[in-house]
């Protein structure tokens, strides 16, 4: 009998030893299983069935992009075996983890393609790929025109009430990202005009009439008005530099509307008492430049200004194709005159012609 119950006890033993090896083992093979179907997952198609935006906030970490992307139904909202611990939130957040990748999500806008699967999703945020949108500043706005352009986006953020500085203001097309300012891209346009004036101005040609770089922005300014042709404006500055030079007066027509609107248009032909009102912008009265620009010019206007070509032009006049006809003495400035008439005189017949037919 004593001999009897050590082998006994022992055999017990050997059982539950055994019994627990089992366990252990059938645990490990759940777990491996466990993390092979995670892993499977977060590389499996995702549920979206169209393209889907989303917006990862500044400050949002791995929990809160995990939890943003089930809400916006990117990953699935499904807790496939109803145990609350392999949700696809929480594959998401291994798989993101098991790739060290945690602290490379980036915040933004993403537009997240159909059917991304958990990892395609992890990695496009990583690779900060988020929406560009654009906002563009035509050349020859006023700094108030620029103001309602701005302040008319529907992406951009705050609104903008104080106008800028007329001619401190650079047009361009800006890229911006959901969730920027107006202020941000205002201070954007300040910043690279300043930066293109400057860098220009560095490196000016010799012996131009004006002194500084505001006077030369308050002639581009003007250069910028007085033609929409950019081939023109070089032969558009070299005109005024040459009546500046020479004493003449500017005889700007887009000064004498700013003094009248303040840059906003007309909408009319210039009265013959607007061309003999006195203001500070009116270059048939004053001597040389106006004291501000009367709009933000673009980067051709301010090159034209600053590097003018060397011409003999004191004149110029529309001739009917859109671009001027230029001159260097009164008497060929007189027949360019005499011809442009001739063409908003026969455009007039054509007009009253096409009105009367039935």
């Amino acid at each position: 009998m004593s001999e009897d119950r050590p082998r006994r006890r022992r055999s017990v033993l050997a059982r539950v030893f055994g019994f627990l090896l089992v366990l252990f083992v059938l645990g490990g093979l759940a777990a491996g299983g466990a993390a092979y179907w995670a892993w499977e997952r977060f590389n499996a198609p995702g549920p979206l069935k169209e393209d889907t935006f989303v917006m990862i906030e500044p400050g949002d970490g791995l929990n809160a992009i995990a939890s943003k992307l089930r809400e916006t139904g990117v990953i699935s909202r499904d807790d496939p075996f109803n145990l609350g611990v392999l949700d696809d939130a929480t594959i998401f957040k291994l798989g993101t983890r098991y790739l060290e990748q945690q602290g490379k999500l980036k915040h933004g806008e993403y537009k997240v393609p159909a059917q991304s699967s958990m990892k395609q999703v992890m990695e496009l945020l990583v690779s900060g790929k988020v929406i560009q949108y654009s906002v563009t500043v035509p050349e020859g706005r006023t700094s108030q025109m620029v103001l309602r352009i701005l302040n008319a986006d529907t992406v951009l953020t705050g609104d903008l009430r104080a106008a800028p500085a007329e001619g401190t203001l650079l047009p361009e097309t800006y890229l911006f990202t959901r969730g920027t300012t107006r202020a941000d891209i205002l201070r954007r346009m300040e910043r690279d005009h300043a930066a293109l004036a400057e860098k220009l101005w560095a490196n000016r040609k010799a012996d131009l009439p004006y002194k500084t770089l505001e006077e030369a922005i308050i002639l581009a300014s003007i250069v910028e008005k007085e033609t929409g042709v950019a081939s023109e404006r070089p032969q558009v500055a070299s005109v005024f530099v040459n009546r500046l030079r020479k004493g003449m007066k500017l005889q700007s027509d887009p000064t004498i509307i700013y003094g009248l609107t303040g840059g906003e248009p007309l909408g009319r032909g210039i009265r013959k008492s607007e061309l003999e009102k006195a203001t500070p912008y009116n270059t048939y009265i004053i001597d040389g430049l106006p004291p501000t620009p009367i709009c933000n010019p673009g980067r051709a206007s301010l090159e034209a200004v600053i590097n003018p070509p060397d011409t003999d032009y004191l004149f110029f006049v529309a001739d009917g194709t859109g671009g001027h006809a230029f001159a260097a003495t009164l008497e060929e400035h007189n027949e360019n005159v005499r011809k442009w008439r001739e063409i908003e005189a026969q455009r007039a017949k054509d007009a009253e012609a096409a009105g009367g037919t039935p």
